[in-house]
């Protein structure tokens, strides 16, 4: 199942829903579908499956454009130096490239509203569907779970993003007293986020769902993430809560151990960007994408006037990597490997004769079933999901967490491995890691596997160090030289500035984040 409502078909079910059954007397007594609220919609259990298929929907705002050839989600990749870009025709993007952006860059202002939006359908969901009755409670129970996980899976990405936020969790009008909320400190918006994240651990879910709604392995990977990273910066709780961290991860991993076919690693590369593979084995979360409503918005990934699909000589090749970046990975990595993570060939016009890009270029959200592969003519229907959390990512957190419990272990190794393993890697043995040296090692894993999903600019953040691709070790976050810009990473961008407008909207949000102007 797909969570593709647009506003169209939802306020056409949701008059169905309300006029269908009813008799002549009952449709004059019925509200009119324009007169819809808060207050009188909740009433059946549709109401409520509608609702959080809203949530869903909204999620999909990283994918919305943010001006001429850029997109939301291009926040993510353009400050962390693993890309760069062969258009330059985005001021906002060349001013996150550059590392000058501030709080008018319009992917900063759409995340923020983005991220928020969710947050408030959400609250909706939790505030109203406990007094839908009747409604069958176990069904009631897991949509109250994925809306916590929706949520906390929001407020975790603004959280990182910029620090001190306003904590929102109820629904809000003109006249709500917290209408003009004030920042809340981190470590209560990391509160709400784990208990979001306990409660939907108990809601019923099943541990996969090929219809890609929130499952049990999603739910405890990112509570395992969000341990991690209250490990780290800035809260720097340290051992309990890498403990807790390699202990959420390792549930998931004994999990998947006893049930392979249901979770595991794809046993090749190329399955990570199947459409008949989403929602399946290592994919324990993605964005839904269908193009009825909205297609897959990585299309700025493709190289710039280069004819690597059916449409021709096109693509913006706005996020292209960065050649010191591409050139790091270890000599016979598969991930590199023309056609693996990346490609430097393709074929004409999608399906026809094999020709030399002249350069790498990020093949990890690439469609061939939508574009077309040699001899075989495509769809034109970009369906692919967008991956958010990986089983990949469960064994990297686990290996990295574990680790910092003590030392290396068995367990810590094997789970590093078996990602080494599928990109075709020999790991040296157990023995000749010492705590230091495999913390760097599992650290270089994630730069390498988890790069273009917008996981590595938090993982700058929370460990304070930078992967240098040229040294192949890490540096300090600030002094680090972002290689597409070829500028320092300074203390104030461990941290987004506010959004101009908002700021003039609600007063109570200042100040402004360190080192940018109000």
């Amino acid at each position: 199942m797909n969570y593709t409502l647009s506003k169209v078909s939802k306020i056409v079910l949701l008059g169905a829903t309300l006029l269908g059954p009813a008799g002549c007397k009952n449709f004059l007594e019925e509200q009119a579908p324009s007169n819809l609220t808060p207050d009188n919609f909740y009433t059946i259990p549709d109401h409520a499956e509608a609702a959080i298929a809203s949530v869903y929907a909204d999620m999909r705002f990283m994918g919305d454009g943010a001006g001429i050839f850029s997109s939301n989600w291009q926040l993510l990749e353009a400050l962390t130096g693993t890309s760069t870009t062969e258009t330059a025709q985005n001021s906002d993007l060349n001013n996150l490239y550059g590392l000058v952006h501030d709080g008018n860059t319009i992917h900063v202002v759409n995340y923020w509203n983005g991220l928020y939006k969710v947050i408030a359908q959400a609250n909706q969901v939790l505030d109203k569907v406990p007094g839908i009755t009747p409604m069958d409670e176990a069904q009631k129970k897991k949509i109250l779970g994925e809306a916590r996980f929706l949520r906390a899976n929001a407020y975790f990405t603004a959280v990182r993003l910029w620090g001190d936020i306003p904590l929102i969790t109820k629904p809000q009008t003109a006249s709500s007293e917290d209408f003009q909320p004030a920042r809340t400190p981190q470590e209560e918006v990391y509160k709400l986020i784990v208990d979001d994240l306990v409660a939907a651990e108990a809601a019923g879910l099943a541990w996969m769902d090929v219809s890609g709604r929130v499952n049990l392995a999603a739910v405890k990977t990112l509570l395992s993430k969000v341990y991690l990273t209250m490990a780290g910066f800035p809260l720097s709780k340290g051992a309990t809560h890498y403990k807790l961290a390699a202990d959420k991860a390792l549930e998931v991993i004994t999990y998947a151990n006893a049930n392979p076919s249901e979770i595991g690693l794809f046993a090749s590369l190329e399955d990570v960007h199947k459409e008949s593979t989403e929602n399946r084995l290592e994919h324990l979360f993605e964005l839904q994408y269908n193009t009825l409503v909205a297609g897959n918005p990585m299309d700025n990934m493709y190289p710039n006037f280069k004819p690597v699909t059916y449409n021709g000589p096109s693509g913006t090749g706005s996020t292209v990597p960065t050649p010191s970046f591409y050139a790091s990975y270890e000599k016979g990595d598969l991930r590199a490997k023309d056609q693996g993570y990346f490609y430097s060939t393709y074929f004409t016009n999608g399906s026809g004769d094999r020709f030399d890009l002249g350069a790498n270029y990020i093949f990890k959200h690439f469609n061939r079933t939508a574009n077309g592969t040699q001899g075989v003519a495509g769809t034109r229907q970009n369906n692919l999901n967008v991956p958010q959390i990986r089983y990949a990512e469960t064994l990297l957190i686990y290996a990295e967490a574990q680790n910092e419990v003590g030392a290396p272990t068995q367990a810590a190794y094997d789970a590093l491995k078996k990602v080494r393993d599928r990109a075709g890697l020999t790991t040296p043995a157990l023995g000749t890691y010492t705590q230091a040296t495999f913390r760097e090692a599992v650290w270089r894993e994630r730069w390498h596997e988890l790069s273009y999903e917008q996981i590595t600019w938090f993982d700058m953040v929370r460990l304070r160090k930078v992967y240098n691709d040229k040294t192949n070790g890490f540096d300090n976050f600030v002094g680090h030289i972002n290689p597409s810009s070829n500028q320092p990473l300074q203390e104030k961008h461990l941290l987004l500035p506010l959004g101009k407008q908002e700021m003039l909207n609600n007063p109570n949000l200042k100040p402004q984040n360190p080192g940018y102007p109000n």
